[in-house]
C-alpha cells in the first residue's frame, strides 16, 4: 500500500491525532468515513456501468482463464500448427508442424516442400549477403 508498512502507518496516525487534536478528531473521522463511502459508491457505479455497456456479468467471467501467466507460447504454436486430422506420430517431435500445416503456412504442397533440393555452399564459400534485408 504505497510503500507504507504497519509501523509507519501507526506513526502517521498518532501524529495526525496529535496535530488534529481531540476537538476536531470526530469531524475528520466523519469526513474520512464519507470519503470511503463515496469511493465504494463510485466503484459499484463503475461496475454497473461495465455490466450495462459491455453486457458482461463480471461474476461469470473465468478470470483464471484470462491470466497471462498461464500462456505457454510453445503450446499455443504447437496447437496452431498441429493438424486435427493427423495425430502426433512417435517419429515427429511434439511442436513440429504436420505436413498439412506446413503446406497451409507456406502455400506450397507438402510433397514439394519435402522433396525440394537443398542447396549447399562449397567449403570456404561465403554465404550470400543482402544489404537491403532487414
Amino acid at each position: 500500500m504505497l510503500g507504507i508498512n504497519a509501523p509507519e502507518l501507526l506513526i502517521i496516525a498518532v501524529v495526525a491525532v496529535l496535530v488534529i487534536g481531540p476537538a476536531r478528531l470526530p469531524e475528520y473521522a466523519e469526513k474520512l468515513r464519507n470519503l470511503i463511502r463515496e469511493l465504494r459508491r463510485m466503484a459499484s457505479g463503475a461496475r454497473d456501468t461495465i455490466k450495462e455497456e459491455a453486457g458482461v456479468d463480471l461474476d461469470d467471467i473465468d478470470w483464471k482463464k484470462l491470466d497471462p501467466r498461464q500462456y505457454d507460447p510453445r503450446r499455443i504454436i504447437r496447437d496452431a500448427l498441429m493438424d486435427d486430422d493427423m495425430p502426433a506420430s512417435p517419429n515427429r517431435p511434439i511442436g513440429t508442424a504436420a505436413p498439412a500445416a506446413v503446406a497451409a503456412i507456406t502455400g506450397a504442397a507438402a510433397e514439394t516442400a519435402a522433396h525440394r533440393p537443398v542447396q549447399r555452399l562449397a567449403p570456404g564459400q561465403a554465404a550470400p549477403f543482402d544489404v537491403e534485408a532487414t
